[in-house]
């Protein structure tokens, strides 16, 4: 599977990839909302993983777009720092899965579990 990975904290974001490549997936990282946008047509990822605080585009805004152009893509959720509102209206607007920051390798394996079972 391509794993888009959306999240402007960069360590967060190599981990995760890092993460993703080492059980046989490959990853594409993104450092911003605009930029996870750009690169969503051009690299056709299998799944997002998509940070919820960011500056200039959150990633509720993200996930709004990404549904307006892809309503089947699978997207996780990944935050340290989102409110229970938007943990929510991230779930309202499709979001596969949440995964909390501070056990987010643990999360994301299991994440990334279901969404083979599902491709399967």
């Amino acid at each position: 599977m391509k794993i888009l990975i959306v999240d402007d904290e960069v360590h967060v974001a190599q981990v995760l990839a890092e993460s993703v490549r080492l059980q046989g997936h490959e990853a594409v990282v993104a450092s911003s909302g605009q930029e996870g946008l750009d690169l969503l047509d051009r690299q056709r990822p299998d799944a997002v993983f998509l940070d919820v605080v960011m500056p200039h585009m959150n990633g509720l805004e993200v996930l709004r777009r990404i549904r307006q152009t892809h309503p089947e893509l699978p997207v996780i959720v990944i935050t340290g720092h989102a409110t229970r509102e938007q943990i929510e209206e991230a779930r309202r607007l499709g979001a596969t899965d949440c995964v909390v920051k501070p056990f987010v390798l643990n999360q994301l394996n299991q994440a990334l579990a279901k969404l083979g079972a599902k491709k399967d």
